[in-house]
């Protein structure tokens, strides 16, 4: 591998570049009409251009980015995460123009980003899973029928994606005909199918996701991560090692997640996610990420291990660098996503020219993000403009440092959770690692917002 594509924009794609800088490997970016000046395109060694601000005309356009791949003499592309990672037509794609591509096979991310077909080889690996349907349902009868074996509460889930995208919470009948339609529209709109997955709705649960490694043959686990803080089925706060999980529910899971890799022979990095029974300890699969994740640097800093780079060597087509003996961890990591949205009026985003940064340092903290002065966040992507992940010898300590680091985080020009993920450590909840995936939607909804009355911040 002599030089590659990044088939992304942001924080990631300037991450990717560095991993890929460290190993001696040239960078190629692709860069929208709005993305000229970005930090990814004045980074890499080559930008192409690849089409109008819109994802839909550039960032998602396979073929545009195929073309920009031939056109830099790349020999290989990262999807990193979003936009086109999940693909299994891209991968194909980029393997049938004879360039390397940075993650599964085209095969196995198709089989592993079908959310049926997924618990189907979780079922055969030996892999827990939530109790649910075995095939996808494309009509409201059968989603009912399903429904009244499995018991209510049900989730209703789309069966080709993710992303929060088409997941309904339903406790009666009634309620499930009347979300079927939506969700599944929705399913249809995002991801080309409308098929939907029925599964038991577990009340008090933990998102707990294990990071994986494959070369093909063999299969390793880099520990887990907790994602239970989100916000409309989006991860907020992701820490490793995860609160909560006692060693033998770690073994158990970690291992489960390794034996799905190797059902599939898994090559590269990917995420086995799982819900994990507060009341009754029992954790369960629920679906598998084949990309990197946004909450990666946190099981970096406690394993010491480039992620990334371990990427690009596994699809350079060396073999695992380590052995999972070789794995070890060390304190504790936290990550913070900042948003550019308000969070006082209803997290609308806050698009806009950067005034001024001022990022975080210190020993233990870094910082991914793409934000400089004079750079702008554009209303035609995803608002995150920076991840703050601090490590510490333990928890306590770790959040110690991620007041300071938070505090010193200043950007002016556009809004920012910066404030509200400060109010989040605060809150006892948090500090004590008693939470699931309900309390952060609960606790917007009671939190009094500054300058109300009876408001304390």
């Amino acid at each position: 591998m002599k030089r590659l594509l990044i088939a992304n924009r942001g924080e990631i794609a300037v991450r990717i570049i560095r991993a890929a800088r460290d190993l001696g490997i040239e960078t190629v970016a692709v860069a929208s009409d709005a993305d000229r000046d970005a930090a990814h395109a004045r980074l890499a060694d080559t930008v192409i251009s690849v089409g109008p601000a819109p994802a839909a005309k550039s960032y998602l356009r396979a073929e545009g980015i195929v073309a920009a791949a031939r056109e830099a003499g790349a020999d290989a592309v990262h999807p990193g995460y979003g936009f086109l990672s999940e693909r299994a037509d891209f991968a194909a794609a980029v393997a049938a123009a004879g360039l390397t591509f940075v993650g599964p096979d085209a095969q196995v991310i198709d089989q592993m980003g079908d959310k049926v077909r997924a618990r189907q080889v979780a079922m055969a690996a030996g892999v827990p899973t939530v109790p649910g349907t075995a095939d996808g349902v494309s009509d409201v009868s059968a989603a009912v029928a399903a429904a009244a074996e499995i018991g209510y509460p049900v989730m209703l889930k789309a069966a080709a994606g993710g992303g929060g995208r088409g997941i309904r919470v339903v406790s009666d009948e009634a309620e499930l005909r009347a979300a079927f339609p939506t969700a599944s529209g929705e399913a249809a709109s995002a991801f080309g199918d409308g098929r939907m997955y029925l599964e038991r709705f577990i009340r008090s649960a933990r998102h707990v996701e294990v990071q994986v490694l494959g070369d093909g043959s063999h299969a390793i686990h880099v520990f887990e991560r907790e994602c239970s803080l989100q916000r409309r089925r989006q991860k907020v706060i992701e820490e490793a090692p995860a609160p909560g999980i006692d060693a033998d529910i770690r073994a158990a899971m970690t291992s489960a997640a390794v034996r799905l890799c190797q059902q599939v022979g898994y090559r590269s990095a990917g995420t086995c996610e799982f819900l994990v029974d507060d009341h009754t300890g029992e954790f369960f699969f629920i679906e598998m990420n084949t990309r990197i994740q946004v909450e990666h640097p946190v099981t970096e800093l406690i394993t010491g291990i480039d992620l990334v780079a371990e990427q690009l060597r596994i699809a350079a087509g060396e073999p695992l660098s380590f052995h999972q003996t070789d794995v070890t961890k060390r304190g504790h990591a936290i990550e913070f996503r900042i948003c550019a949205e308000d969070p006082d009026r209803g997290f609308l985003p806050g698009p806009g020219s950067i005034q001024h940064v001022e990022l975080p340092g210190g020993p233990w903290v870094r910082t991914d993000t793409w934000l400089a002065p004079g750079s702008a966040v554009s209303p035609f992507y995803d608002s995150l403009v920076a991840k703050v992940i601090v490590w510490g010898d333990d928890r306590p300590s770790a959040l110690r440092r991620a007041r300071r680091a938070l505090g010193e985080f200043v950007v002016e020009g556009v809004p920012t959770t910066t404030g509200l993920l400060t109010e989040i450590i605060d809150e006892p909840w948090f500090a004590s690692g008693e939470f699931d995936t309900g309390t952060l939607e609960d606790w917007l909804q009671q939190r009094t917002k500054p300058g109300e009355a009876g408001a304390t911040r």
